[in-house]
């Protein structure tokens, strides 16, 4: 979400620099002319409702500059998602791209399973694994994905020796396979 706002902030305060050098640049070749902008000045210095307007968007804009300065400066954050371990030895750290592609790799080793996505999610009870998988329809669904369910859940905690907490298996769609028309030859 926070990547999101950044993008509109950024967006927004690209308009604004665009129209204000755009503004600028017509000025410059006198095609605003001087009297209109005098009469803007005045009128910021004079008039309340020009003056607030100018103020509530400059600071808006500098509140954006802020913002987007802060991100330019800070570090990058350059690991990605992972499940830390600590052991008598020194650290350990599994990507959850690694518990995701051990979740694809057992569970497409099941019968009747097609198409196969994973997500793996971190909770305080452990690993939380959802798949979304498309079968071939031949294959009774309750007892595949109860093989599905096992067989991911004890070959994660084998392999990674983090406890998996919760197997989902969401069934999307099974495979539609096309009749096969034979041609006649007379």
């Amino acid at each position: 979400m926070a990547k999101i706002i950044d993008r509109l902030l950024l967006f927004i305060f690209s308009l604004f620099i665009i129209v204000a050098a755009s503004v600028m640049l017509i000025a410059t070749f006198n095609a605003i002319p001087m009297e209109t902008t005098k009469k803007f000045v005045e009128q910021v210095y004079t008039e309340y409702p020009t003056a607030a307007a100018v103020i509530a968007t400059l600071v808006v804009v500098i509140l954006i500059s802020i913002r987007l300065f802060v991100i330019a400066v800070r570090p990058a954050q350059a690991n990605a998602a992972s499940i830390d371990q600590r052991t008598d030895y020194g650290d350990i750290r599994i990507s959850l791209d690694t518990v995701e592609n051990l979740a694809l790799k057992s569970a497409n080793r099941t019968r009747g399973v097609r198409d196969l996505r994973a997500r793996v999610r971190v909770s305080n009870s452990g690993i939380e694994i959802e798949l979304r998988t498309v079968v071939d329809g031949e294959t009774p669904i309750p007892e595949m994905t109860e093989e599905i369910q096992q067989a991911v859940k004890q070959y994660v905690e084998e392999i990674t020796g983090i406890p998996v907490a919760i197997v989902s298996v969401y069934v999307a769609n099974i495979v539609q396979s096309s009749p096969t028309f034979k041609s006649r030859v007379e």
